[in-house]
């Protein structure tokens, strides 16, 4: 949302509103763009569940490289679809291939027809991922920005939480992986009908020229149409700002003006599934019936652990726009650290070196413990504010496309995980959990000097915080002759 411009040392130099009051307008619009995150969330839950199915894997097998392959292609691809038809438009479109792909599942005979819906699966999260948390930021007042971009990853949870409670309900009957995939239907359904009832950003009409929609939408939003000229001609100003550059978006991104940009659009979705998140909660089911919790307590284990990660990100909403970022990155780094080398040391003086010795219903409840602590400090850290930074660090000639690099990094490195964690935790036992550990420390210490706070920073003054930074300053200073802003 538009709200004020800074100079580079940070002193206004205009003073408009900066919409900090939140109407029923602005929550009805972030609930509906923030439950796309049921979809991601839904879908990793049951993936891993339907894994454990006999069932299933008697009748299919599955194919996660072509769904990996297929959200990676439409996150990229998004980029243009979101900048071209909206946020809004982009959500929905998301919302009707998932609606499509959780119908092929669900009915699927063959493996053709299992593999067609995993795809339009891949390609409707792909589009929701890329869309819904920019819509997120550009509808949200500056000083409620955090609280209202967690929310994206509160309905992933829930997503995550409703799938493993299908899985656990499904789970022995021969027709439950059935079921649960098809059961994908409804979060979709929600979705593409929820996008009818939001306008589009402001932000976003204003950058495809329908300037008086962006004013009725502004208008919307703010609960009324006083004062709100100055921030259209201010969104007006820098949408012309942005399209004077005639270089496409990519080409723009890789200007070393906005190294510091490019770099977090790759690292923090990179370090984050080295927190080991996804593959702890993809294979959740697998990992506790390893550890000696048999498949029903494995199952349960799965929805506790998912219960635990989503209600933490409660507390990430409560304080984000309090404490900032730095803070919830930092705390939350320490609480994984320590979990998973206390993790890793049980298994190891349990289990042996080896991993051979058996390991009693005490000690893999003792798992199940200090994996709920992980994933605590991961819900109010690395989950709800990998979607949030991407989102509102890049100018907009560049936030589409800077936000499709992030959710594209996300999905590859999430296959590359998926397909090794298993492999991993059998050769190197305890050492799996020492692994993610090292990563944790490795991304704690990036955030610690490379990330500069931008809590109630206004997204188009979102510049001033590379200029002061002691090391992005010196890639941001104005190049050939250019005005230092974006």
């Amino acid at each position: 949302m538009a709200g004020g411009v800074f100079s580079v040392d940070s002193t206004p130099v205009t003073a408009i509103n900066v919409g900090g009051k939140l109407t029923l307008s602005i929550i009805i619009s972030c609930i509906v763009a923030a439950s796309s995150g049921l979809l991601f969330g839904y879908d990793l839950g049951i993936s891993g569940g339907v894994t454990t199915m006999v069932p299933f894997l008697q009748k299919f097998f599955p194919d996660i490289l072509r769904k990996a392959a297929a959200g990676l292609v439409s996150s990229l691809s998004a980029s243009k679809v979101t900048a071209l038809c909206g946020r809004r438009n982009t959500i929905l479109f998301g919302g009707i291939l998932f609606l499509a792909g959780g119908s092929f599942n669900g009915s699927a005979e063959n493996i053709p027809m299992l593999i067609l819906g995993r795809v339009l699966l891949g390609f409707g999260v792909g589009f929701t991922n890329q869309a819904a948390p920019l819509y997120l930021s550009e509808i949200a007042p500056p000083k409620w920005r955090g609280t209202i971009g967690t929310s994206f990853q509160f309905f992933l949870g829930i997503g995550v939480v409703a799938a493993n409670c299908i899985n656990f309900g499904t789970a022995k009957h021969t027709w439950g992986w059935r079921l649960s995939l098809g059961l994908a239907v409804f979060p979709a359904a929600v979705i593409t009908i929820g996008a009818f009832l939001i306008t589009d950003t402001p932000n976003s009409l204003v950058e495809r020229g329908k300037i008086d929609q962006a004013r009725k939408a502004l208008s919307q939003v703010r609960g009324s149409s006083i004062d709100i000229e100055l921030e259209i001609e201010e969104l007006v100003k820098w949408t012309e700002i942005a399209k004077s550059v005639k270089q496409e978006p990519f080409k723009t991104l890789l200007k070393r003006k906005y190294r510091p940009q490019l770099v977090m659009a790759f690292a923090i979705p990179f370090f984050q599934q080295l927190t080991g998140i996804s593959v702890v909660g993809f294979y959740s089911p697998n990992l506790f019936q390893s550890v000696g919790l048999g498949h029903d307590g494995a199952l349960i284990s799965a929805i506790v652990l998912g219960i635990v990660s989503f209600a933490s990100v409660l507390v990430s909403a409560s304080i984000v726009d309090r404490f900032g970022r730095r803070f919830l990155f930092i705390t939350g780094g320490v609480v994984m650290f320590v979990c998973l080398i206390a993790v890793s040391i049980l298994l190891a003086v349990v289990t042996g070196v080896h991993g051979t010795k058996d390991i009693s219903k005490g000690n893999s409840i003792m798992v199940l413990v200090l994996l709920c602590f992980y994933a605590a400090g991961f819900g109010w850290s690395w989950g709800p504010l990998t979607w949030l930074i991407p989102s509102e660090i890049f100018p907009l000639n560049i936030r589409t496309t800077g936000q499709s690099i992030a959710v594209g990094v996300q999905f590859i490195v999430i296959f590359v995980l998926s397909q090794t964690f298993l492999t991993m935790l059998c050769h190197f036992k305890f050492g799996a959990f020492l692994f993610y550990a090292f990563w944790v420390v490795v991304m704690t210490l990036f955030i610690i000097f490379f990330l500069p706070e931008t809590k109630g920073i206004p997204l188009e003054s979102m510049y001033t915080i590379w200029d002061k930074h002691w090391f992005w300053s010196r890639f941001v200073k104005a190049e050939d002759g250019e005005e230092n802003h974006p």
